[in-house]
C-alpha cells in the first residue's frame, strides 16, 4: 500500500511528499516523520488517488481515522467555509461493497467532480451521501456524472449534511503520478 510522507517547513505550510510502503512502518509513523496513507476513489470515470487531512466533524474524522489508521485533525471552522471555496465529494452508505477499494461506511470508494486541471479543483470537499433507493440495484459508478443522472431518474438519494473534508489529490485524470 502507498503511503506519504509528510513534514511542515514553514508557515504557509510546505509539504514535501515522497512514496513509501506502509508494511515497512508502523501505522501512521515511520522515521521520516508522520504518514499519511492514500486513499483510493474516482473522478471522471477513472480510478485516482488522494489524501484526507481535516474534517469539519468529529465523527467523520473519527471514522476516517480508524479506515487509515492515521489521524484526521478535527477543524470544524472548515464547515463555515464559503459554498464557492468546495467541490464535491460523493460518499456511498449503502450499495455494492468490492473487493478492492471502499469508501469510509465499506461500500464502494468515493468519487469526485472537478478534479486537478479543472477551473472548479477545490482540495475542500462537500461531504455528499449517496443511498441506493433499492441496494439490490446497485452497481459501480466511477463518475459525479453518472451519480447526477441516478439521482435524476430516482436510482439514488443524495444528502448534504454540511461537513468539509481537506482531500487534496495525489494522482487524477490527465495528471498527476501513475
Amino acid at each position: 500500500m502507498k503511503s506519504i510522507h509528510v513534514w511542515a517547513m514553514a508557515v504557509p505550510m510546505v509539504l514535501a511528499v515522497a512514496a513509501c510502503d506502509l508494511r515497512e512502518q508502523p501505522a501512521g509513523m515511520d522515521a521520516g516523520g508522520p504518514v499519511i496513507p492514500s486513499v483510493r476513489g474516482y473522478a471522471e470515470g477513472e480510478e485516482i488517488l488522494f489524501i484526507h487531512t481535516e474534517a469539519s466533524d468529529r465523527q467523520i474524522a473519527d471514522t476516517l481515522t480508524a479506515m487509515m489508521r492515521s489521524r484526521v485533525l478535527v477543524v470544524p471552522e472548515l464547515a463555515d467555509v464559503p459554498q464557492a471555496a468546495l467541490a464535491n465529494v460523493y460518499v456511498f452508505t449503502n450499495g455494492i461493497q468490492p473487493r478492492r477499494a471502499r469508501g469510509p461506511l465499506e461500500y464502494q470508494a468515493d468519487i469526485f467532480d472537478a478534479p486537478p486541471g479543472t477551473p472548479e479543483y477545490r482540495p475542500l470537499r462537500a461531504v455528499n451521501l449517496v443511498t441506493w433507493v433499492n441496494s439490490a440495484e446497485a452497481r459501480l459508478l466511477t463518475s459525479a456524472t453518472e451519480i447526477q443522472q441516478a439521482e435524476a431518474t430516482g436510482q439514488v438519494t443524495i444528502e448534504r449534511p454540511g461537513v468539509v473534508v481537506n482531500m487534496p489529490f495525489l494522482t487524477w485524470p490527465g495528471g498527476g503520478e501513475r
